[in-house]
């Protein structure tokens, strides 16, 4: 049983209780330990904590010698957004791909894998799916995160995700709500806005969610946007109106609230996060999200301190924090309840789960689900000068800047697996309004492969391909982005997302595979 250390007071207890920290390091620092013993009950693990399954295995067991029912979380969409697979990139492809597919069983069978391997290393709250409907094309954060445009399409991937999640002891955190999909700017940089009517979001942006809730989400998360329909002056985070009257009263939703990181921009640059913390426990939040950026012990003392003096000023009811805090204890021991398994190191590999060989993918026992899914998701589209690649190609791919959800430390790309079908393939990046002819000029004699990722985002990336098929009509292009030009080249594959797995899947159909 989890001991609290004689001396914390009840109101300290519930202000730490409700706070969701990261950490450095690939083990638990000495005053992580130390205040989870104060009442500290969850932790939040990011690609910087991650080395190795074991590793990870460890430092889970680490935490739980202190707190056994402690809540590690984790940003584990798979596909572009992964945190366990952080240096190779996901075994899963993303949402996109899974909607692409549009096979429910499918996504399920994808969501208690990963779910699988990640109860196998001790997390068990997953701040995933995404229940975005990607209505901007021009959404700069959302993308191939989101199931898609359909709002039938994404709430009904949204509840399968949610059912094979969960059905592995993982705690689902559905996200953003009230929906980020039609938002041009990225809430880690400043405050998105969202000018729909109420009708529009109550048929469109609120459907996923809906449907998340049915599924029996254990928790969800708040997106830092203003949407004036719902709320003029908070953004959904801060929002009463939003996290209590719409989402609890009206949508009867009675789990757990999570922010998103309150150190990103939208916040911390306009309220600040001991300000916003405060504001959203006091809307409705249960737990508060920080540690992307922020990860020491001042932050966890600062913002712990900011709910305690917030209550003992009158700023925030007791009631309402002690109410968050019974929440997320809740949660931790719902979690702690269904754990079956000691946390371990087997969590990679080609194998799957009884659920992952399930008629969704094939008979066959040791099929990888994940393959299979980024297998289905391909769109491959032959042009008039197709021939097949037979000789090692060079690989050129056109590199944006990464959205800070995504991180620019994943791999992605097709070079790498491509190298293991036709050896000897090269490859090099390129950016900027000289892409097209330092691709060309690096390329030489070989054929060319062309890997883009939003290429219609991207005036200078449009340019480059202009200049590379109008010199070299057989080469082939890779969208590994959300498709929206008609496709191009000799050969245009898309993905549907930039996983590695996905990226294995286009070097197949680039070598015939």
């Amino acid at each position: 049983m989890t001991t609290i250390a004689s001396g914390t007071d009840t109101l300290t207890r519930d202000a730490l209780a409700v706070l969701q920290p990261g950490f450095t390091g690939t083990s638990a620092p000495s005053w992580l330990l130390r205040r989870l013993g104060e009442g500290l009950a969850s932790v939040g693990l990011f690609g910087r904590n991650i080395a190795t399954p074991a590793q990870v295995a460890a430092l889970t067991a680490q935490l739980r010698a202190e707190r056994d029912d402690v809540l590690v979380a984790i940003d584990e969409e798979g596909g572009d957004v992964t945190r366990l697979e952080v240096r190779t990139g996901s075994s899963f492809p993303g949402n996109h791909a899974l909607g692409a597919v549009d096979d429910t069983a499918l996504t399920e069978a994808v969501a208690h894998e990963l779910g699988r391997r990640l109860a196998a290393c001790g997390v068990n709250l997953n701040w995933a799916p995404s229940a975005d409907i990607n209505s901007n094309v021009d959404n700069p954060v959302i993308g191939v995160r989101s199931f898609g445009a359909d709002t039938s399409l994404v709430a009904r991937h949204t509840a399968a995700y949610v059912s094979g999640l969960q059905s592995a002891r993982v705690a689902a955190c559905t996200k953003h709500f009230p929906g980020h999909g039609d938002t041009a700017v990225d809430s880690h940089h400043a405050m998105p806005r969202i000018d729909a009517e109420l009708p529009v979001l109550e048929s469109r942006e609120l459907v996923p969610f809906r449907a998340a809730i049915e599924a029996g989400t254990r928790a969800v998360m708040s997106a830092h946007i203003l949407v004036p329909a719902l709320d003029p002056v908070h953004p959904a985070t801060l929002s009463r109106r939003i996290l209590t009257g719409l989402l609890r009263e009206e949508l009867g939703y009675d789990g757990l609230i999570v922010t998103d990181g309150m150190e990103m921009q939208a916040i911390s640059a306009t309220y600040g996060i001991e300000r916003g913390s405060v504001l959203a426990i006091a809307a409705g939040a249960d737990a508060i999200c920080v540690g992307g950026g922020l990860s020491d012990e001042p932050t966890v003392l600062r913002l712990r301190d900011a709910l305690v003096a917030a209550v003992r000023s009158g700023d925030l009811p007791e009631e309402r924090l002690a109410d968050a805090a019974a929440r997320v204890r809740a949660l931790a021991a719902w979690t702690a309840s269904t754990q079956t398994t000691t946390p371990s190191a087997s969590v990679n590999g080609g194998g799957t789960s009884e659920r992952g060989s399930s008629s969704a993918v094939g008979s066959n026992a040791r099929t990888d689900v994940g393959l299979v899914a980024a297998r289905r998701a391909l769109k491959v589209t032959r042009g008039a000068h197709f021939a097949p690649v037979t000789e090692a190609p060079y690989v050129a791919a056109l590199t944006p800047v990464a959205n800070i959800a995504v991180g620019d430390e994943t791999p992605w790309g097709v070079a790498a697996e491509l190298r293991r079908l036709l050896p000897g393939t090269e490859t090099g990046s390129f950016t900027g309004e000289r892409a097209g002819a330092e691709a060309l000029a690096a390329a030489g004699s070989r054929r060319v492969v062309a890997v883009v990722r939003d290429a219609h985002r991207h005036t200078w990336m449009a340019e480059a391909l202009d200049i590379l098929l109008a010199a070299r009509p057989d080469t082939v292009v890779v969208e590994m982005g959300v498709p929206q030009s008609p496709p191009r080249g000799a050969l245009h594959i898309a993905t549907h997302g930039a996983a590695r797995v996905c990226g294995l899947a286009a070097a197949e159909a680039i070598a015939g595979a």
